[in-house]
């Protein structure tokens, strides 16, 4: 810890040299400017000290390492707890509940007169059927969706623009959505872009560094991915040429230890202390900007928030990574490497549906399940799985496909 403090001064000296020198350059107003440099100082850190601070890559963007996932929060209540706590960088979507999600943070931020102390992330997304449109009508689309996203969000400048959910290299350099996002930045309707990826990380990631297109990225990193060195060394490349890498999917919310555990074990597995130790985990990797864990209880948020003053280790957060089989129960965590895609007879989209379990069995956000269900062309879908008696599809790691395709089916008839 001490080490990373004094590291943290001196970038702090240099960030804000540089910020003052490229104000006019990187789009800073006098006010944003101030908020760039502040010093957070709330009744948790009277308590618990100063907050680690890392920059977003070359963007000068510096904030806490523990900021909010906007997704799963429905209580505006949230929002304004997590900004009272100290966290900074707010991340939402377009998608998420159909707008309702960035409206709401919109208005959170208007009531507490905050714009000018945070920062705003958001994404568009377009729907799997309508990446096969042209260039021209995906680059209408996404200008519209950002449009739209400013309107609810009631700013007229986003920090950070992301494309959502790049899933291969090929949608990854789509024209129509990489003139969309670099339009929309010399309007400065964005000051920075990147995307989002949850599958294919590794060779997305890499193409991107390789770019220079992008400012940041948004990716899947948790414990359960501790042996992809492909991932790892990904990561470790992107960082290494400025881009700013935020960590989602931080603590594995998936039922990875339901099926593999005894019941009597799962109370240990569901209380704080996984929490905070996956949390430390990914941000104890440097190249790892900062971390939005989505809340969706004021609990949740003070458990996370500790994370943001001390990276080390407890004795029990110790003994849960190295003592308790962890990395093998990992292996239940879906990675979206897509291995599963060929097990299936009928073309389904495993990992998506994957994805669609997570949301509506480990989130309990039946909104986004939903909408990722429901963005799946007919034929990649659950309804090509309703006719199946038994599912063949297959994880190479031990991820049961067929249960949870099985409680899907449940869920959704």
């Amino acid at each position: 810890m001490k080490k990373e403090s004094r590291t943290l001064k001196r970038r702090e000296f240099i960030t804000s040299s540089l910020a003052t020198a490229t104000a006019g350059v990187m789009g800073f107003s006098g006010t944003r400017l101030a908020a760039q440099n502040q010093t957070i100082e709330t009744e948790e850190t009277k308590k618990s000290g100063k907050m680690i601070f890392r920059e977003i890559g070359k963007t000068g963007i510096r904030v806490p390492i523990v900021n909010m996932g906007v997704m799963n929060a429905f209580n505006p209540q949230l929002v304004k707890h997590a900004y009272n706590k100290g966290m900074r960088l707010f991340d939402t979507a377009a998608v998420y509940l159909n707008g309702y999600n960035e409206k709401m943070l919109g208005n959170v931020v208007k009531e507490l007169r905050i714009r000018d102390s945070i920062f705003i992330e958001t994404k568009v997304f377009l729907p799997k059927p309508r990446r096969n449109e042209s260039p021209a009508k995906i680059k209408e689309f996404f200008l519209k969706s950002a449009e739209e996203s400013l309107k609810r969000l009631q700013t007229d400048q986003v920090d950070i623009l992301l494309s959502h959910n790049v899933p291969d290299v090929e949608y990854l350099n789509n024209p129509g959505v990489i003139e969309a996002l670099q339009q929309l930045k010399n309007q400065k309707k964005t000051r920075f872009i990147g995307f989002s990826t949850h599958a294919n990380m590794a060779a997305v990631i890499m193409d991107a560094t390789k770019s220079g297109l992008y400012d940041v990225i948004e990716t899947a990193f948790n414990y359960s991915m501790h042996a992809r060195t492909d991932l790892i060394d990904a990561l470790q490349m992107s960082a290494s040429k400025g881009i700013g890498l935020i960590a989602m999917k931080t603590q594995c919310q998936q039922p990875w230890f339901k099926s593999g555990e005894p019941k009597k074990r799962h109370s240990f597995y569901e209380g704080p202390i996984v929490h905070t130790a996956l949390l430390k985990w990914v941000l104890k990797h440097p190249f790892i900007s900062c971390a939005i864990p989505g809340f969706t209880s004021f609990e949740q948020i003070e458990d996370d928030i500790t994370v943001a003053f001390d990276l080390d280790y407890t004795g029990e957060e110790k003994k849960f990574l190295q003592d308790r089989g962890i990395k093998l129960a990992l292996a239940a965590v879906c990675q979206q490497c897509g291995a599963c895609l060929g097990t299936c007879p009928h073309g389904v989209d495993i990992p998506e549906l994957i994805r669609v379990h997570m949301y509506a069995v480990s989130y309990n956000n039946y909104h986004i399940s939903r909408q990722t269900l429901d963005s799946l062309a007919k034929d990649k879908g659950l309804a090509r799985c309703r006719n199946c008696s038994s599912c063949s599809a297959e994880c190479r790691n031990q991820v049961d496909i067929p249960d949870r395709i099985s409680e899907l089916k449940l869920i959704y008839g």
